[in-house]
């Protein structure tokens, strides 16, 4: 197994003074990892390849973003819009149906899922939708076909029998009101789904994440998934975050998924300064997940940014991993699960070093 680099060593060995005291009693060895995309920095986002990769780098949940087609069948895209992520520009029959939308309140042009039938969509190869941040994945546009909900669950299944692990799916419904009005019930399309598949229980390796809490209280009431409150930092991140909020939360989710900037706190002198938010999760009865770890520059903390390049070139995204999974949270979200899983294993082995130094001696 890789170590992580020697200028870490001081970083692992206050892992354990970074861990809330007792929390839990929680091993980082034990955190999942969610692998968004798939292992999206080696290969295109939401394809087969990109979610096998990750199976076999150590991930334990695979998440995708859900959106329906004209007929209401489901997806995997980060966005109903598909000119980013698609070769659909290239595809001269849907010239005429290139529109301009407006989508939670931003005017959209493009080419959009529902649209289109399944059918279509299988016509339809994927591209890099971030060229300038991941360039070494466009040798791979146009090589696979976008995924349906269906598609991305057997590959779930076949990596636990490749594996011997439990690996699980964490589906995301996104701009669930928009489909609303256009009478397409992603939620109800996804729960027929996951129940068709045998995914019936609370115990199932299913995470579904929203971060419309209308969306997610409505999916309670369809199937008994467990379910994750997606938070983004911002003007809202505060009410959703005190004590009365989680105990909200946790009438209708049993976990949130808060950005890493609301765990670490990105603006703080000393890095890693962690806040409140993972032990006060946990006082509230949820599991606490972050996302999302990225090694670029633009998506690290100033502290982790390298002087010198550029925001699509890598930071010090080993130091954020660390960091998170020292917070003892109970998953983290990232496009490079291979190096999370790294920081896993060398944070859980610090921690259990520390612990067995500070327990006195038996008799």
């Amino acid at each position: 197994m890789q170590t992580l680099t020697r200028r870490h060593s001081l970083l692992l060995a206050a892992a354990a003074a970074l861990a809330p005291a007792g929390a839990l009693g929680a091993d980082p060895g034990t955190a999942a990892i969610i692998a968004e995309g798939g292992s999206a920095e080696e290969r295109i986002e939401d394809t087969r390849s990109a979610l096998e990769l990750a199976v076999a780098q150590g991930c334990d949940f695979l998440q995708v973003n859900v959106v329906p087609t004209q007929e209401g069948a489901l997806v995997a895209r980060r966005d109903n819009e598909l000119s980013a992520s698609t070769d659909i520009a290239a595809h001269p029959e849907f010239a005429a149906r290139k529109t301009a939308k407006s989508i939670d309140g931003a005017e959209i042009n493009g080419w959009f899922a529902e649209d289109f039938t399944l059918p279509e969509l299988r016509t339809l190869f994927c591209r890099e939708a971030q060229p300038t941040l991941r360039g070494g994945n466009l040798k791979y546009d146009g090589k696979e076909p976008m995924l349906t909900i269906g598609e991305v669950l057997q590959i779930a299944r076949d990596g636990c029998v490749k594996t011997g692990r439990v690996i699980g799916v964490c589906p995301r419904l996104i701009r669930s009101a928009y489909f609303e009005t256009l009478d397409l019930h992603v939620g109800e399309r996804l729960a027929e789904e996951l129940s068709t598949q045998g995914y019936v229980a609370p115990a199932a390796a299913i995470w579904v994440q929203a971060g419309d809490a209308d969306a997610l209280k409505a999916f309670a009431r369809l199937s008994p998934v467990r379910r994750m409150q997606m938070i983004e930092p911002g003007p809202y991140a505060a009410g959703l975050t005190t004590a009365a909020a989680l105990a909200d939360i946790h009438g209708y989710a049993q976990a949130i998924g808060a950005h890493q900037d609301l765990l670490i706190d990105p603006t703080a002198a000393v890095f890693p300064s962690p806040t409140t938010l993972a032990l006060d999760a946990h006082n509230a009865g949820l599991a606490i997940f972050s996302h999302t770890a990225r090694a670029q520059n633009a998506f690290l903390p100033q502290a982790l940014r390298r002087t010198g390049r550029g925001p699509g070139d890598r930071g010090d995204v080993d130091k954020l991993l660390v960091a998170l999974f020292s917070d003892l949270i109970d998953g983290l979200a990232t496009d490079i699960p291979a190096e999370a899983d790294k920081a896993r294993r060398a944070v859980s082995d610090a921690i259990a070093r520390q612990r067995a130094h500070q327990t006195p001696p038996s008799g």
